[in-house]
């Protein structure tokens, strides 16, 4: 009845918003070029290594000769080995023993130093954090030296002072070591986790202690109910760099006690060392990595869990 008029195909999406591809495209490409370097870090220096690591652990790979495939045999010397326990249980003592004190030090510290307003302040806080911009080896050595039977200077001053009759021989006991490398590990890192406490407690508005003094909350109250769970994410992020840098340590025992006395004072990293570069078997020590690196995720994935808010959130 009616002929029906074409309408041409262009006037068909004239009002029609379409999604601009080529301009979201070009942010993608920018952006994806800005992270580029990142990504090539990540992947040539962790995502590799570990492939390599991973591919390592299944051979019998020494340090000169013949790689031979030999499956999971690795991994299962590696629970059948008595020494593989015993540093295990020693590292996750030293870390129960070593975050304590570094998280309640540290809180201490921060909390001596949070009032901008005071004199000298400023000066404490570069006093307390300066050992942090020393290298874990070089510290230790630093120790070391203090140490010394012969010329260290705490050993002497000691003897001057006749606090000890002896110069302490710290290497022949293994509370001594510990004790030793505690105190070091702890000048070393309470300045660094001073700082991260002290931004946790000064991102808190003076308003919220203001109202709860008011309402009656002081002393313990106020820590418990206000700041505690107000700083828990800059506690999981302390938390968890104190553990992992508690049981990936090695460069204080290695130099400090070199695992004495009789070993005992061997640590997991230590001994991926031992049996990698010392003993040479390489596919050995590649095991005890992945083995360790699991053992960390873990670790990290716990606490996490155990640090989330009500909802669940980390």
């Amino acid at each position: 009845m009616f002929a029906q008029k074409e309408v041409p195909q262009s006037h068909i999406f004239q009002n029609v918003a379409l999604p601009k591809f080529r301009k979201n495209n070009r942010k993608g490409y920018l952006g994806f070029l800005f992270i580029l370097p990142v990504l090539a870090i990540m992947v040539f220096f962790f995502v590799i290594p570990l492939m390599m690591t991973a591919w390592m652990s299944f051979f019998k790979w020494p340090m000169f000769g013949k790689t031979k495939f030999i499956g999971w045999m690795n991994y299962t010397n590696i629970f059948q080995d008595d020494v593989f326990w015993h540093a295990l249980k020693f590292t996750f003592a030293y870390a129960l023993i070593v975050t304590p004190l570094i998280f309640i030090l540290s809180m201490f510290l921060a909390s001596l130093v949070k009032n901008s307003g005071r004199p000298g302040v400023a000066f404490f806080r570069s006093i307390y954090f300066l050992p942090t911009v020393i290298g874990f080896g070089t510290a230790s050595i630093l120790w070391k030296w203090l140490l010394d039977i012969r010329f260290g200077l705490l050993n002497h001053l000691a003897v001057s002072l006749n606090l000890v009759e002896s110069p302490i021989m710290y290497q022949d006991s293994l509370s001594m070591s510990l004790i030793v490398v505690i105190t070091m590990v702890l000048w070393k890192t309470l300045g660094f986790n001073m700082i991260l406490l002290l931004v946790g407690l000064q991102g808190i508005s003076k308003d919220i202690y203001h109202a709860a003094q008011v309402d009656g909350a002081v002393g313990w109250r106020r820590l418990f109910y206000i700041t505690l769970p107000l700083m828990r994410r800059t506690f999981m992020l302390t938390l968890i760099l104190s553990v992992t840098g508690s049981l990936l340590a090695f460069d204080q025992f290695y130099i400090i006690t070199n695992g004495g006395p009789m070993d005992k004072t061997l640590t997991s990293v230590f001994l991926i060392y031992n049996n990698s570069f010392i003993n040479g078997r390489l596919g050995y020590g590649a095991a005890l990595s992945i083995i360790q690196l699991l053992i960390l995720m873990v670790v990290s994935i716990l606490q996490i869990w155990l640090l989330r808010d009500k909802e669940g959130r980390a």
